[in-house]
């Protein structure tokens, strides 16, 4: 990853915490830095490194963003060519890399818990992959999502309307 693209994650995931929904603007950033930390950097100066015009940061800049953001240093650098986050062996591999997706997905709109808990559900599957392929035939077949959301998740009876489906059922 690029430092340009861990800046920007790192001001998204800033907004997420500070409990906005969206990511903290580059000006907000610069404003929140002389505020909490009493020292400056301007917008257009995250602006070049977010670009790339400008790959690196000086020393003091990157112990300055390291602070804020509450990061290793070490962190706010180009990741080098062919670099992985993750410890992965040739087995599993893709396995591990998807579930490590969903897990990060999960993570990412952990706002929405409904879609947080599915992601993290088919991360926890044995066999995700094979969820995944599934949910694609179910996306296939017309109508067939919206019968099982019917059946698995139904509307909630109407005041003095119709039971729902299970409370029509008769006891064995």
């Amino acid at each position: 990853m690029k430092l340009g693209e861990k800046l920007r994650y790192l001001r998204e995931m800033e907004g997420a915490l500070r409990g906005r929904d969206r990511a903290l603007t580059q000006v907000e950033v610069a404003r929140l830095l002389e505020k909490e930390l009493g020292k400056t950097i301007s917008q257009a100066y995250l602006s070049q490194i977010e670009s790339g015009a400008r790959p690196h940061l000086t020393n003091s800049s990157r112990l300055l963003l390291a602070k804020f953001f509450k990061v290793h240093p070490g962190y706010l650098v180009d990741d080098p060519e062919g670099y992985q986050e993750e410890l992965i062996s040739d087995v599993g591999a893709q396995e591990d890399k998807l579930d490590l997706w969903l897990i990060n997905g999960g993570e990412r709109f952990h706002r929405d818990a409904e879609l947080s808990h599915a992601l993290l559900q088919v991360a926890r599957h044995k066999d995700s992959r094979m969820c995944l392929v599934l949910l694609g035939a179910i996306l296939d077949a017309p109508g067939l999502a919206e019968r099982l959301m019917q059946v698995l998740k139904p509307a909630p009876a109407a005041a003095g309307g119709e039971a729902s489906p299970k409370s029509r059922r008769r006891s064995p």
